[in-house]
């Protein structure tokens, strides 16, 4: 037997032609299918957007989830949220204290980065950090508001979290 690449019929050994959709089943093939259309269902994948919503509401809420850390962090923000490491040293104590998640070993500055809140969206500035601050992988460029979405992927230095709207 011989199954027709196209409809997937079974046709008799020696067949040229599919008897069930007309196919050439000599030569190469591939060159001579056409196009397949999909199921209905198929067509509910292309539905969902890759992209998280960059809504961020007043009465919504920050979940950081950590690389690494065992449980997430559940943040009410404010107009800004600084971002960095506690120095006891100099005094320095951000809003967001990342010293317990290996901040010091991983590169990220005293005083990173900030979170901002401005006409219901959230943005992401880097502070001149030493070691940059990256969204999904692309590094931002020092004291330029760069706009967070739901889902998106932060990292300081090496410190890397997701970042959910609640």
């Amino acid at each position: 037997m011989i199954e027709c690449p196209y409809c997937h019929h079974n046709n008799m050994e020696g067949a040229l032609v599919c008897v069930e959709c007309g196919l050439s089943l000599w030569g190469n093939l591939q060159d001579e299918l056409p196009t397949r259309e999909l199921p209905d269902e198929a067509s509910e994948l292309s539905a969902k957007s890759g992209w998280g919503t960059a809504t961020f509401l007043e009465r919504n809420q920050i979940i950081l989830h950590i690389r690494d850390a065992s449980e997430p962090l559940t943040i009410a923000p404010g107009t800004e949220v600084l971002i960095g490491r506690r120095d006891t040293s100099s005094g320095i104590v951000p809003d967001l204290d990342l010293t317990n998640y290996g901040a010091l070993e991983k590169g990220v500055s005293r005083v990173h980065a900030a979170l901002r809140r401005g006409d219901d969206v959230l943005s992401l500035v880097d502070l001149d950090s030493a070691n940059g601050t990256f969204i999904n992988g692309q590094r931002l460029a020092s004291n330029q508001p760069r706009l967070v979405r739901d889902g998106d992927e932060i990292r300081l230095g090496k410190l890397v979290m997701h970042i959910y709207f609640k």
